[in-house]
């Protein structure tokens, strides 16, 4: 591992809690502060889109899981927060530890509330979101000057589970050139027909990157019109991220992880490893 002097980066002091971005998977999209914070660590309470690889940096810590995920049994949001608050307040240096961003649909804002309303240290380190990098990871910049100037990044379920009531799609549709949605394989088919109904073309280039950054990526190349087809019949699971938009097209030139093995983005199927 290569060094890291404690003297230039921040101390994690004794009761105190870091809410802290994982990246979207590669362990090499850590960031320089989440390294630092897991050499640190009492605790580390993380979420189910950690990797082992990144677990591994933290020898010296007690590992907590609190996984959430869509339709499966899950820890409660309040239970979680709970006990960073506990592990704090028996002086325990605790590290949350979230796949992507805290901050970007990562509940980390709430957990932060609590924290601070609690009197507990608090400092938040950000991570590559899913939504940006994993996009990368597949060839899919979401912004481009000659192809999108605007991207808008919406969760597909709100806090009931269910397909977000209190977004405005249409707004959504025409005004983003891009939209990126995190969490959205449930409810797609309804997502869709909203996008649709709004004016999008049902032609539109999508994309759906599943377990983006890692070696068991798969991006599926689709249209907005037949993307809820074209999941189910792949049969993708999530973790995964939908993006709509012309910049989707972009991808066919774009995969440099195909470029990096030899073969033509161009002439690649439908779904594949990335």
């Amino acid at each position: 591992m290569f060094p890291l002097p404690h003297a230039q980066w921040p101390v994690m002091s004794p009761g105190s809690v870091w809410l802290c971005g994982a990246g979207p998977g590669d362990p090499g999209l850590l960031t320089l502060h989440a390294l630092n914070a897991l050499r640190q660590a009492d605790v580390v309470v993380y979420d189910a889109l950690v990797s082992q690889q990144i677990l591994d940096w933290a020898p010296q810590a007690v590992l907590e899981y609190a996984g959430k995920r869509g339709g499966k049994p899950s820890a409660v949001q309040q239970d979680i927060t709970d006990r960073l608050v506990t592990l704090a307040r028996m002086g325990k240096r605790v590290l949350r530890l979230k796949g992507g961003d805290p901050f970007v649909f990562g509940r980390g804002g709430e957990e932060a509330r609590v924290l601070i309303a609690a009197g507990i240290a608090t400092r938040i380190i950000p991570g590559i979101t899913a939504g940006i990098g994993g996009l990368a990871y597949a060839g899919i910049p979401v912004t481009h000057r000659e192809v999108n100037q605007a991207v808008t990044f919406v969760t597909g379920h709100d806090a009931t589970g269910e397909a977000p009531a209190s977004v405005d799609w249409t707004a959504i549709a025409q005004g983003s050139q891009m939209i990126v949605i995190y969490m959205g394989m449930k409810h797609v088919g309804q997502i869709a027909a909203k996008l649709i109904a709004a004016g999008r073309s049902p032609d539109e280039p999508a994309a759906v990157v599943v377990s983006a950054t890692t070696p068991e990526q798969r991006v599926l190349d689709t249209t907005l019109g037949q993307m809820e087809a074209d999941i189910a019949a792949s049969g993708l699971e999530p973790p995964a991220i939908l993006c709509i938009g012309e910049g989707v097209r972009l991808r066919h030139g774009l995969d440099w992880q195909a470029l990096a093995v030899g073969l033509s983005p161009a002439l690649r199927p439908a779904m594949a490893a990335s």
